[in-house]
């Protein structure tokens, strides 16, 4: 499942159409496509794992989801892959295997956009409330939750748990203080690191503990197991790594 730094990259790739008039919309989402047509795209927004496109009174909500993907300018993928074209004068966007849906513009002000960990509107201390919050909830949870941390996904989890040498099966409640301000800013740190590096299609070079067998630091053999409510995969270190 794409993460946020990539549906950032995918903002960045459908700016060029922020402004310009829908000349056709198809694709086997299911709601009807003709109301979009002839409309002008105001703007881009994305949350997390979700992207919007804003019209007026509508806007299209997309989540890649695990396999869902996109192409700008020509269709890439069969028809039965397709869930939403959008053609303008020149070029257009496409979406396959994801979830699509309209929406009532109005929606968007009740997002909690201080959530998302690469918004500028960003709010770490709201995050230390929410953690603090919910003492029984373990760490891998806590990152995955996108009320919490909108964007992180599986990579960013592991990875930050790494970097601040804590086990994923931590109890929040059990943390230090200073470790769950460790949390918050690396997690955010980390996702404009992932950004970077994604850009520069670089990123697996610099995994440390995602999918890798062996500690970079010790050099023991890395543990892998499903932890959390949603039994995620998480790879850790338990000599560098501390069990609160």
């Amino acid at each position: 499942m794409p993460e946020g730094p990539s549906i950032l990259l995918m903002k960045e790739d459908l700016q060029k159409f922020a402004g310009k008039k829908v000349v056709k919309a198809d694709g086997n989402a299911k709601f009807e496509k003709e109301p979009l047509e002839g409309k002008i795209l105001k703007e881009i927004r994305t949350f997390g794992k979700q992207t919007y496109l804003v019209f007026d009174e509508i806007s299209v909500r997309i989540h890649l989801l695990m396999f869902g993907s996109y192409s700008i300018d020509e269709q890439t993928k069969p028809d039965k892959s397709l869930r939403l074209s959008l053609q303008f004068k020149v070029g257009g966007m496409y979406f396959y295997t994801c979830s699509v849906k309209l929406i009532d513009s109005k929606g968007l002000e009740k997002i909690d956009w201080e959530a998302d960990i690469m918004s500028e509107e960003w709010n770490p201390e709201k995050a230390e409330k929410k953690l603090k919050s919910n003492p029984e909830m373990m760490v891998c949870d806590a990152l995955m939750n996108q009320d919490i941390f909108s964007g992180v996904g599986n990579i960013i989890k592991n990875e930050v748990l790494f970097r601040i040498g804590v086990q994923p099966e931590s109890l929040l409640g059990n943390m230090p203080p200073k470790k769950i301000k460790e949390l918050i800013t690396e997690a955010r740190n980390y996702s404009f690191d992932f950004l970077k590096w994604k850009r520069d299609f670089v990123l697996k070079k610099h995994w440390l503990a995602h999918t890798k067998t062996v500690c970079p630091k010790c050099g023991e053999k890395l543990i892998k197991k499903q932890t959390g409510k949603g039994k995620r995969r998480s790879f850790y270190c338990v000599n560098d790594q501390t069990l609160y």
